[in-house]
């Protein structure tokens, strides 16, 4: 990793981060990291990040015990989104779901 990158972060102090099961590629969620957060994920290898509705950090799996241990670190071209490669230890959903992206649109457009 190039230790010379750092997020752009938004107004609010904050960068979007999508998490990827390294494995499989699958998208797991999405969240927000501030720049402690980001700090901390670094430091433990394990997802921290930024509760909007909360106004915390939060540990990924604090209280489920479906912790994401870091595997890769990515930044986009533009410097303003995180990708974290993850192994994660249960589902990414706190609905039990494996991830968060589990609904899907009925298409409306030309078919």
């Amino acid at each position: 990793m190039n230790e010379s990158l750092t997020p752009r972060y938004n107004e609010q102090g904050l960068v979007p981060v999508i998490v990827q099961d390294h494995q499989t590629r699958e998208v797991l969620m999405m969240a927000w990291m501030n720049t402690r957060a980001f700090e901390l994920t670094r430091q433990t290898g394990q997802a921290h990040f930024w509760s909007r509705s909360r106004q915390a950090l939060w540990l990924k799996g604090e209280t489920s015990g479906h912790f994401m241990n870091v595997v890769e670190i990515r930044i986009d071209c533009d410097e303003d989104t995180l990708l974290l490669l993850v192994q994660p230890a249960g589902p990414a959903c706190h609905t039990g779901h494996n991830s968060c992206f589990y609904r899907q649109y009925d298409w409306i457009g030309d078919q």
